[in-house]
């Protein structure tokens, strides 16, 4: 986390009806870049995000921004003139996506010039110039998430909230956009938190990663840092870790271990034991699949295995194995058709040390 965060929560707990929804000892949101709340359904995103943004009054804790803590009414009210939330339903008023856009400028008591220029400038990130005169209620829902992005971007807020913006997009919208509100969170330096079921969209655009469960933050860090070393074997599930072992370890040294998985031999960076039983996770896209045990590989571990069942992932495939154990690999739609994968097809697997992951929590 950034030295000088943004933002700051501390203790901040919400009760519903006599229990505890929310409980976050801490939380930090960076200068610029994206901080991804991410977790299943019901986990507490949407509502960490309202007390974030001042909509849902917390029980307790406290919230500083800038280093300054929004303890009156005053001091929230100029925080509220700072910030922005875009919801997943795009909230937009009877009238011109002009009229949608100039909206918080009016309320801010902004010249006509400088809502003018506001107005074209934000448009113009989003795609949507040509559609300014166009009322709202005849937009796709594409232009009208693409509108209430950029009546936000209008305001030139400091931070945005954003409550799984994209989830209703079709795929192909959803990429576009993607990419549009990354560049437009570069080109003005805005900071942003982004509340998430979906995974995929949160590795593309986050930048740090907070994962949530039961109303809890049980891991932050960066992506890489909570994708490739997550804290416990149920973070991991949730961030694609798809295989999930138990192995005792049979020597030790130099840095890494050799673990008994089943009767297999796997060996990974880390420390231990002789007798200790370890947690380990391998991710799917750090698997490779050969025909031969002998092939070019530099990966220590290298395991035979029969495929179970191929599954389609968008353009990659998913690959399930038993090799003693059960191991899930990526693979492309042109190595499937190279290896001639199918059902009862037998392979090896290799992957590096490096690549399996202790789990200690």
């Amino acid at each position: 986390m950034s030295a000088t965060p943004l933002l700051e929560a501390e203790g901040l707990r919400v009760y519903r009806g006599g229990t505890q929804v929310l409980d976050i000892p801490r939380l930090e949101v960076p200068e610029q870049g994206v901080l991804a709340l991410i977790g299943p359904n019901g986990s507490g995103k949407t509502s960490l995000l309202l007390a974030l943004a001042r909509l849902l009054e917390a029980d307790a804790g406290r919230i500083r921004f800038r280093g300054r803590e929004l303890a009156s009414a005053r001091e929230n009210f100029a925080y509220r003139r700072r910030v922005t939330m875009v919801f997943q339903e795009p909230l937009l008023f009877d009238t011109t996506v002009r009229g949608n856009l100039e909206a918080g400028l009016r309320l801010q008591g902004l010249p006509r010039a400088e809502r003018a220029r506001r107005v074209e400038e934000s448009a113009a990130r989003f795609g949507i110039s040509h559609l300014l005169d166009r009322s709202a209620r005849k937009l796709s829902g594409g232009e009208s998430q693409r509108a209430s992005l950029a009546r936000a971007f209008a305001l030139e807020p400091d931070l945005i909230f954003l409550d799984e913006p994209f989830s209703t997009l079709d795929p192909p919208s959803k990429e576009a956009l993607h990419l549009e509100f990354g560049r437009v969170l570069r080109e003005t330096g805005t900071a942003a938190v982004l509340a998430t079921h979906d995974r995929a969209e949160a590795l593309g655009l986050a930048d740090t990663l907070a994962v949530m469960r039961e109303g809890r933050i049980v891991q932050v860090g960066g992506v890489d840092e909570v994708i490739n070393h997550p804290s416990d074997e149920w973070v991991a599930a949730f961030v694609g870790m798809e295989t999930l072992l138990r192995g005792t370890v049979k020597s030790c040294g130099r840095g890494t271990v050799v673990l008994d998985v089943l009767g297999r031999e796997l060996e990974a960076l880390g420390e231990g034991e002789v007798g200790q039983e370890l947690r380990l996770g391998v991710r799917p896209e750090h698997v490779t699949l050969h025909l031969h045990r002998d092939a070019d590989s530099s990966a220590r571990n290298l395991v035979p295995g029969v495929v179970m069942r191929i599954i389609p992932r968008g353009p990659y495939f998913k690959v399930e194995l038993d090799c003693g154990f059960f191991l899930a690999a990526y693979v492309t739609a042109r190595s499937r058709e190279e290896l001639d994968l199918r059902e009862g097809r037998e392979l090896v697997a290799s992957f590096k040390a490096t690549a399996v992951h202790l789990l200690r929590g």
